[in-house]
């Protein structure tokens, strides 16, 4: 059967014309909101002994109350993306916001751990609905040197929400008020950026195409929710049999919704993941980097937190302190990259994981702290920075209206990456750091595990780089 592919060539289009001057505003409003939602990710891991001892909580109703965010977050963002492509972009958005403060204030209110994790709950529900909008707004809004301006600081405000959120909840509660005000702090912001979002937003009608694919949907949140669960709270229950076979039973999932998502299409629906937009020159490949480099970040910033933290002695602010420079040389590298001579653009990403990979081992023989080890932190992140190119080069060729179903899968595996980096590569440190005298063993393997990831992420990048631009049209 013929069809039109998810993709077109990068052409100058009516639907591709400048944004109106408030595209800084815009900018501003929705990359505030991912940076909310990505703070919310750790900002309360440091917070969990003083929510023990308020609320008396269980050590499963304080896993719940870390994980049960991240668990909801990755299980939905695909349905959020098509919630945005189904009822509009800014609705989407500005409705997954309004879900997110009002939540955040219940979070801060909590009386009970029940309430806080289910308040924990629904805010990963509203992060899920307004994270995706933000890339394909972006996507839909700014066109050639301004996308990848974007796209640079959208990249740059993930890895620094993630670095922000383990020293701000350190500095919160060294104000001595509380756990509370962990999630309070937070509230005015939200509130802040609702009233701006509903003046600056731009209206749309979302991709104009319907159905909810509603087999597909429970299929796939089924298959992730298999997946994410054990892997998040496996390594503190030690990895039960249950968490295994839950597991294994994602596979047998995720291959039931391959087949659904054919059936629907074949039918002329509408699936919830259309196989067209992987076929976009640049996606499969993209997802794969996007998976592999994820793990290694998610992997890199568990570890350094509970080695300075555990090992070194340092607070969590000074821990924090020193993953600046990471997040500096992550951000910088990602802004500059699309200042680059065009010729030079497709080149830097495996460079990216070339740097990224020998840093890693350098920092596992630098565990000992200080300047060393800031360096090799600053040139992990550099190396990583060419993320950013990444996210660029796989959508550059994705049509306008597709771009909710690419926004919501590259996210959805950057979010499964950081899961499997944390609990694969975390387990094999918290094991190794628990034998006495260990912890130096401890940061090199768990840093040549680290340069392993990126050079895989970096071996996929080639099949990235080698991409050309594809006609307008496949056959299926």
């Amino acid at each position: 059967m013929s069809q039109t592919a998810a993709f077109s060539p990068p052409v100058n289009t009516p639907s591709q014309e400048a944004v109106p001057k408030a595209s800084g505003l815009l900018l501003a409003i929705i990359l505030v909101g991912q940076f909310l939602a990505i703070l919310n990710v750790n900002i309360v891991n440091v917070a969990t002994p003083t929510i023990e001892a308020d609320l008396h909580s269980s050590g499963a109703g304080l896993q719940m109350i870390v994980a049960g965010y991240t668990i909801v977050y990755a299980v939905l963002l695909i349905t959020g993306a098509r919630i945005g492509d189904l009822f509009g972009y800014r609705k989407a958005f500005l409705g997954g916001l309004a879900v997110f403060t009002i939540t955040t204030l219940a979070a801060g209110l909590a009386p009970s751990t029940g309430w806080l994790v289910a308040s924990r709950l629904l805010q990963g529900a509203g992060a899920a609905m307004m994270m995706p909008q933000v890339l394909t707004l972006i996507q839909r809004n700014y066109h050639g040197a301004a996308r990848g301006r974007a796209i640079g600081l959208w990249s740059l405000v993930i890895s620094g929400g993630i670095v922000v959120g383990q020293a701000l909840g350190g500095v919160l509660l060294g104000l001595g008020l509380g756990w509370r005000v962990v999630f309070l702090t937070l509230v005015p912001i939200g509130a802040l950026l609702l009233v701006a979002g509903l003046r600056v937003l731009p209206a749309d009608q979302g991709g104009g195409r319907t159905g909810l694919d509603p087999l597909g949907l429970v299929t796939l949140s089924a298959a992730v929710l298999l997946f994410v669960v054990p892997l998040v709270l496996g390594r503190d229950l030690g990895w039960p049999l249950w968490g295994w076979i839950s597991m294994g039973l994602s596979v047998v999932m995720f291959a039931a919704f391959v087949r659904i998502e054919r059936w629907v299409t074949g039918r002329g629906g509408r699936p919830l993941v259309d196989a067209r937009v992987l076929r976009a020159p640049g996606m499969r490949p993209g997802l794969a980097i996007l998976l592999f480099g994820p793990a290694t970040w998610g992997a890199f910033l568990f570890t350094s937190a509970l080695h300075l933290q555990g090992d070194l002695h340092l607070s969590p602010l000074a821990s924090g302190m020193m993953l600046v420079p990471c997040a500096l040389a992550f951000g910088l590298v990602g802004l500059l990259w699309p200042r680059l001579p065009a010729r030079l653009q497709r080149p830097l990403v495996p460079v990216g994981y070339v740097v990224a990979a020998p840093a890693y081992v350098g920092l596992g023989l630098a565990s000992g702290g200080g300047v060393a080890y800031a360096i090799m932190s600053a040139l992990i992140g550099a190396g990583l920075g060419v993320q950013v190119a990444v996210t660029n080069m796989a959508t550059e060729q994705v049509d306008g209206a597709y771009a909710a179903d690419a926004s919501g899968a590259l996210l959805t595996v950057m979010q499964l990456g950081q899961v499997i980096g944390v609990s694969t590569v975390g387990t094999l440190f918290i094991s190794l750091d628990q034998s006495a005298g260990a912890a130096s063993s401890a940061s090199l393997t768990t840093a040549l595990a680290m340069a392993a990831l990126a050079v895989l992420a970096g071996l996929s990048s080639l099949f990235l780089v080698r991409r050309r631009s594809a006609p307008a049209t496949a056959t299926a």
